[in-house]
């Protein structure tokens, strides 16, 4: 038996955005001051040893996106739940909002205070991505990031060597793949902000609205039980 299932839980997807999250990364580190905004873990370090020292407006300024990434992560939960018999999918909507910062971000000056902003709302869309895009075939997985996606890729390789079930190869070669997309974004990422600065964003921009225009269609699925955040 098959359903009808979104579009948004599928490889073609995961792979744009993971390549997204690549570039996103790229863009903060060459053109906003060589920080790297999708992940918390060193804006979290940082703000420990600002604090050990006593440099509140260093707090401040490691403080403001892991604050804007918690904000990120509980307004796509909220609009999960709130737009469930919205039109469009909720997670659409979540996708034009992404695209709308990205698009603000563009605008904002490079250098000193204006890349704290600028990496702030980074940090916001990729909370928001993440959090969103949580999927693919069933495997969990994320877009902005890697070490997760190495950590659980190489289980599933020791547990093929365990059982040499091939759905644990499938899924081991699957998270491999979304890391290869990430990296390829970084590429991309690199050669394009490299000519455009700021403005490289846009490529981004367009990749979010072809995964809004992916997500208009249906994909077949074997029939199983919902999951929560769909």
């Amino acid at each position: 038996m098959t359903t009808k299932r979104q579009m948004s839980e599928t490889y073609v997807v995961a792979a744009i955005l993971a390549s997204a999250g690549g570039f996103l990364d790229a863009y903060s580190y060459l053109v906003r001051g060589h920080v790297f905004a999708n992940a918390q873990t060193g804006n979290i370090v940082l703000l420990g040893m600002r604090f050990f020292d006593r440099d509140w407006l260093g707090c401040a300024k490691y403080l403001m996106p892991i604050v804007m990434f918690v904000a990120g992560v509980l307004l796509a939960d909220r609009l999960r739940i709130k737009l469930k018999n919205s039109s469009l999918h909720w997670r659409q909507h979540i996708i034009l909002i992404e695209a709308a910062v990205l698009a603000a971000v563009t605008y904002i000056p490079v250098g000193g205070r204006y890349d704290i902003v600028a990496n702030t709302l980074i940090s916001f869309v990729c909370s928001l991505q993440v959090e969103s895009f949580r999927k693919v075939h069933s495997i969990s997985f994320a877009t902005t990031m890697c070490t997760g996606n190495l950590r659980t890729a190489t289980e599933q390789i020791s547990l093929y060597l365990t059982d040499k079930d091939d759905e644990h190869l499938s899924a081991a070669l699957k998270l491999y793949g979304i890391i290869a997309f990430f990296i390829l974004g970084v590429i991309i990422g690199t050669l394009i902000c490299s000519a455009l600065g700021r403005s490289g964003l846009i490529f981004v921009i367009f990749q979010l609205i072809a995964v809004f225009v992916l997500m208009f269609i249906e994909v077949e699925k074997k029939a199983e039980p919902d999951s929560s955040d769909e």
